[in-house]
């Protein structure tokens, strides 16, 4: 599916509104990405890390309004913006749940729909496109995030239907996780340093920017270059997909090398991102769930990491 040419609502992420005048410098203080770098023509991802620099949740971000909106795993959401309403008191942001207000849709291969729509989106990832209170993101090469207000949706609905069939989740799943960018779940919450999961390689981190939760030893991980465990992309034989979190053994280690972070399906086969210590990557005899369990193969992902290049940011 990843390779064909469809639209899917992205039922499976809630969006956090952050609005006011201290919106960005609000958040600025709370997330692992820059906010300076986000503009009208750009959007970002990022995380929200424990003292100790385990992630609570990541997302994609972008400016609207007089604020920010935080796409993130469902799940996560009602804990974040709790937690987040205690830091925000002596700021003038105010934090809501606004879930309900926007229809995301996933689009594969989806520019002529956006053009109909009004929206002409760059290829770069990270370019936003606007028209009126309508969102496109690109993503990755060839995918597109759609927010629309909940009130336009099904005007927007019989216009992306014009263009191209409905897909399901999984399908934009296996596109991410074919651009290898990772995400956080409920089953994966304050397991993953950032760079486990490769957030600085895909723009979520900034080493140039002030303090934040966590960022003492998110930068320590980096500049010391100290980090063993890390994603990868894998295949795995058959058609069920592990959740978040399962983990991932091998033989030769006496307890598990690793945990899933998303997988999807492909046809026959299951495509996944998981965070794997780099010792048994060497070895290459990779096992699901226990020692002796369906064994997975090592693929190749979209980027490399650099960390010269990843400090610049």
């Amino acid at each position: 599916m990843a390779n064909t040419t469809f639209y899917c609502p992205l039922s499976h992420e809630g969006v956090l509104a952050v609005r006011g005048s201290d919106a960005r410098k609000f958040l600025q203080g709370q997330l692992t990405c820059n906010l300076n770098y986000l503009d009208e023509a750009h959007a970002g991802l990022g995380a929200r890390c424990t003292p100790k620099g385990r992630m609570q949740s990541s997302f994609r971000i972008v400016l609207e309004g007089d604020g920010c909106l935080l796409a993130m795993a469902r799940e996560l959401l009602p804990a974040q913006l709790a937690d987040l309403k205690k830091y925000a008191v002596f700021s003038k942001a105010t934090l809501a749940d606004e879930s309900t207000q926007w229809q995301r849709f996933g689009l594969q291969q989806g520019d002529a729909a956006l053009q109909a729509l009004g929206l002409q989106l760059p290829a770069e990832t990270h370019a936003v496109a606007r028209q009126g209170s309508t969102l496109a993101i690109r993503v990755s090469p060839g995918r597109a995030e759609l927010w629309v207000a909940a009130a336009a949706a099904g005007q927007t609905v019989e216009v992306l239907a014009q263009h191209l069939p409905q897909g399901d989740l999984d399908g934009w799943l296996l596109g991410q996780v074919r651009a290898g960018v990772g995400q956080v779940f409920e089953q994966t919450r304050e397991l993953f340093i950032p760079q486990m999961i490769n957030l600085q390689a895909v723009g979520g981190v900034s080493f140039k920017k002030g303090c934040y939760a966590g960022q003492e030893i998110v930068a320590r991980m980096q500049y010391l270059g100290k980090l063993k465990r890390r994603q990868y992309r894998l295949r795995l034989p058959g058609g069920n997909v592990p959740a978040p979190g399962t983990l991932l053994f091998s033989p030769v280690h006496a307890s598990a090398v690793g945990e899933v972070v998303i997988g999807a399906s492909a046809g026959d086969t299951v495509e996944l991102l998981a965070v794997l210590q780099a010792d048994a990557v060497e070895d290459g005899n990779i096992h699901l769930a226990e020692a002796g369990g369906a064994p997975l193969e090592v693929l190749d992902l979209p980027y490399e990491l650099d960390r010269d290049r990843e400090i610049q940011r």
